[in-house]
């Protein structure tokens, strides 16, 4: 048995027998093509394929690097004649040999981030102002950028585009992850080859390292990158620096590293707002040709919480079930498809939670929407709450009715159709509702 079909059978044992049997089961592994650092998998078509590169890729090279002590890139295409891969593979490494050694490369940037395709919100404004700036004047001002904020935001959409706006300028880009910075670092290391090492990482015109808060605690490493920074530096050239926090909240950073990734701009990315989700998710399905409707798309929206990533993931996931299924793609089969990641946010949600931010934002005391007051405004406030408790949380109606000192499940059942019936009539009040929801993921994504 090689490496890639254990792999496979140890992935088996840990998901869902409904996942195996539909999808995983179809995927197989070619062992000709692959290498220590690179696992090439195919699958019957390209739906599958970008299904199981969005839930599984993390899974598999984990499994991979326990088995190996390497993590290697999952590559999962479209069935493809290995004889064919072969060649694609041998036409590259002579490429490679035929490039000039001191020649710097781009790595890993991905053609489609570009600034024309990053939507711009209040929440992303001023990062995308500054990186569009830092592009059209590389090392002169905002030297280093430093984006910080939280996952899937954004950050490495906006410094790939500045990268492959340089490119398209001619200039030599290097991007790459901190880890990958490290790995690099360690193996120049053993085989003695730091001179190589250095010349990769210094002679460039812009260095951009996403997520550098796993330098945390690496001194070793910190030292070496501090030497690059200060080399890039006083050549003038651009250095973009991405993390999840500010560089004074990353543990185990050293002062003068500190104080270095402090001396241009901090820009934060904050979670998107609802309207700027939303268009976020049009243009995935406009440049993919997803056929998404308005209705689903502010569902997803609503209810996916602020993870970028997990939105796109899941319109991917969405698409691909639709095509292996002839499905059509409705608002009830996408909440059926996408359910279990929603119960996996809803766990984060109380009740009160959900009650509290009601009572802030339709000012109504905590209080009344608990009590049996039936005036207008404590009457929809307490009903609202019900609605997006049964909505967002995996609280049952019984538990419900009890919270809200109701009579039984019946009186939830009878508020939620009321609910319902009012977005369904009242535009406005439908707004309001997905605001509300939109700001109660928000709490669930804080408390992740």
């Amino acid at each position: 048995m090689n490496i890639g079909t254990k792999i496979l059978q140890n992935i088996k044992d840990e998901i869902s027998n409904k996942d195996w049997n539909r999808y995983m089961k179809y995927l197989t592994y070619d062992e000709k093509a692959s290498r220590s650092n690179l696992a090439q998998f195919y699958a019957p078509n390209i739906l599958l394929a970008k299904w199981i590169k969005t839930k599984y890729e993390f899974q598999l090279a984990h499994l991979f690097e326990l088995e190996t002590k390497v993590k290697p890139h999952i590559v999962i295409s479209s069935n493809k004649p290995i004889k064919d891969a072969l060649n694609s593979k041998k036409n590259d490494d002579n490429e490679k040999k035929n490039e000039p050694r001191n020649q710097t490369k781009s790595t890993i940037l991905n053609p489609s981030f570009t600034f024309e395709s990053f939507i711009v919100g209040s929440s992303n404004q001023f990062a995308y102002t500054t990186a569009k700036s830092v592009s059209e004047k590389p090392g002169a001002i905002y030297n280093p950028l430093f984006l910080y904020g939280g996952v899937g935001l954004g950050k490495t959409h906006l410094i790939q585009a500045i990268g492959n706006h340089q490119i398209s300028l001619g200039q030599k880009v290097i991007y790459t992850t901190f880890e990958q910075f490290m790995n690099k670092f360690t193996s120049h290391l053993r085989s003695q080859t730091m001179d190589r090492f250095r010349e990769h990482f210094r002679e460039c015109d812009m260095l951009i390292i996403d997520d550098i808060q796993f330098l945390s605690g690496k001194e070793q490493t910190q030292e070496e990158f501090f030497h690059t920074f200060n080399e890039l530096h006083q050549a003038k050239k651009q250095i973009i620096i991405t993390s999840d926090r500010q560089p004074h909240k990353i543990r185990g950073l050293v002062d003068r590293l500190r104080s270095r990734f402090e001396w241009g701009l901090m820009a934060d990315i904050q979670p998107p707002e609802l309207e700027t989700k939303i268009a976020i998710i049009k243009k995935k399905c406009e440049i993919d040709g997803i056929p998404l409707n308005q209705e689903i798309i502010n569902f997803l929206a609503s209810n996916m919480g602020n993870n970028i990533r997990e939105i796109e993931g899941a319109i991917i996931k969405l698409n691909a079930y639709s095509g292996l299924m002839n499905q059509k793609l409705t608002l009830e089969f996408a909440h059926n498809v996408i359910k279990d990641q929603l119960i996996e946010k809803q766990k984060n949600i109380s009740i009160d939670d959900i009650v509290t931010l009601i009572s802030k934002e339709l000012n109504v005391k905590i209080s009344d929407i608990k009590s049996k007051k039936r005036t207008r405004i404590v009457v929809r406030a307490r009903r609202i709450s019900i609605y997006l408790t049964r909505e967002l949380t995996p609280n049952s109606m019984p538990q419900i009715a009890v919270y809200f000192g109701m009579k039984d499940h019946t009186a939830v059942s009878h508020t939620m159709k009321k609910i319902n019936e009012t977005v369904e009539k009242d535009e406005n009040f439908k707004i309001l509702m997905e605001e509300l929801t939109n700001k109660i993921n928000k709490i669930s994504a804080e408390i992740d």
